[in-house]
């Protein structure tokens, strides 16, 4: 054991692969100590393990954090949110048209100028932080100075991000579109200057198909074959009216699927948001070239889109993230979107087990971004990305406390019930980034409080 270590102490989970959606967890999928250690080195894992094991190999002057009755979980991570879009949450009354134009658009425009940019992007790190997320893939706007903003605000907290420039020349207000010639010249002087500068990575970033002409994803395309490891994204098959407009605007083509797959943008490296009405040929298409789907929950029901067949993308092995989409979305809250995903889920007839949701927020969506080989987990090497749970944070997880009989218990009470006061602390990469004021007796009766021993 190395000098210069430090430690965390408290219950302890992570996953080591898929648990399935079984009421128990596949074997060896997961690893959980109710007395657990978290052994950290330079920002990185170097053990995760039981206390009674780790304690006695720590040197002598390694300083221990004990999380009174804590949970710790590796870091959130979410597989779509829109960094541009937090003042319009929770906007009133529109399907997903209708509340581009009135709410998101005029909204997204303010991110031309540079300190708003720079501010809202600093914004949005931390409120992600204060809700246990450390890594995320966003979009930003047609702005490149969007984009900018936010890569400078994850480094600053040294937060892994994966973002892009929005490119859209098309059905679209004037301060927003961009050119077809210029989204690319854009796209590829942000990404040779962003993607892979520390944690960084780029995302080619088509809004989705009716804003962008077909030179643009013609664009778009190439830009994805000259750089095969950076992520694509955009949105796909949410809603009715959505799709019947694309239809229109692609009539030669088979299927709104098809648009994305002619023009070169799908792949492992590809994540498409929403993916609600489609059809078993278009999940085997998803599954043959490894494309992946953000289920969105909150902003589905929102906004009214409709309800994604979890159930049946799991069958036709197509990966499957989860994801906020803020604004859209109605909480950053990972715990919140588990909630929804599992209300979903019920209203399809089907379900989503917490070992299964905590899995997608953790491991699962850092497959998704291919980013399992730095974070995810607790696997030795990783960066020390991780979130510290309280079960007690707010009257009602507190009132479920004397009831709960085991671990998936305390899970599903936390993703029905909890919301970011159950974020105690939020540590990237070793260092703690956001932690809880202390609660009040008189809110739940017992605060968690981190205690430092040796």
């Amino acid at each position: 054991m190395p000098d210069g270590c430090e430690a965390h102490r408290g219950a302890l989970l992570h996953f080591l692969d898929d648990p399935g959606n079984d009421p128990e967890p596949r074997p060896h999928s997961m690893a959980y100590f109710e007395d657990g250690l978290l052994v950290l080195h330079q920002g990185k894992v170097i053990a995760a393990g039981a206390a009674s094991e780790w304690l006695p190999r720590l040197p002598a002057a390694t300083q221990v954090t004990c999380w009174q009755d804590g949970l710790i979980v590796p870091g959130f991570i979410d597989t779509h949110v829109h960094m541009p879009q937090l003042g319009v949450m929770a906007s009133y009354g529109a399907q997903l048209l209708d509340w581009l134009e009135t709410y998101t658009f005029p909204h997204e425009a303010r991110f031309s100028d540079v300190d708003w940019a720079r501010v809202e992007a600093r914004r949005f790190t931390d409120l992600l932080l204060c809700h246990g997320t450390t890594s995320a893939l966003v979009f930003c706007t047609s702005h490149p100075e969007s984009v900018d903003a936010l890569f400078e605000a994850a480094e600053e907290r040294g937060m892994g991000l994966t973002a892009g420039k929005v490119m859209m020349d098309r059905y679209a207000p004037e301060d927003l579109k961009d050119t077809t010639s210029g989204s690319y010249t854009d796209s590829l002087a942000l990404l040779k200057k962003w993607h892979r500068r520390g944690r960084q990575r780029y995302a080619i970033t088509p809004r989705f198909a009716a804003t962008s002409t077909p030179e643009q994803l013609a664009l778009a395309g190439q830009l994805a074959e000259e750089y095969p490891d950076a992520m694509v994204q955009t949105h796909w098959a949410e809603n009715i009216g959505e799709i019947t407009w694309v239809r229109e605007l692609f009539p030669e083509r088979t299927s709104y699927l098809d648009i994305y797959d002619h023009y070169g943008l799908l792949g492992d490296h590809t994540v498409l948001a929403h993916g609600i009405h489609i059809d078993d040929e278009d999940r085997r298409r998803l599954a043959d070239t490894g494309s992946r789907v953000a289920f969105c929950p909150t902003s589905n029901t929102f906004l009214g889109s409709g309800l994604f067949d979890f159930r049946a993308a799991r069958n036709a092995d197509v990966a499957v993230g989860l994801a906020s989409d803020v604004g859209g979305g109605t909480s950053l809250s990972m715990l919140a979107t588990m909630a929804e995903a599992y209300k979903v889920c019920r209203l399809r007839g089907q379900t989503m087990t917490p070992w299964q949701a905590f899995y997608l927020a953790t491991l699962g969506n850092a497959r998704i971004l291919h980013r399992d080989d730095e974070c995810g987990n607790f696997q030795p090497g990783n960066l020390a990305d991780f979130v510290v749970l309280d079960h007690h944070a707010s009257p009602m997880l507190s009132m479920k406390e004397p009831y709960i009989n085991n671990l998936s218990e305390t899970l599903f009470n936390l993703m029905i019930l909890g919301d970011d006061r159950a974020v105690a602390a939020t540590v990237v990469a070793g260092k703690v980034r956001h932690q809880r004021p202390a609660i009040p007796q008189s809110e739940a009766s017992l605060p968690l409080s981190p205690m430092q021993g040796g």
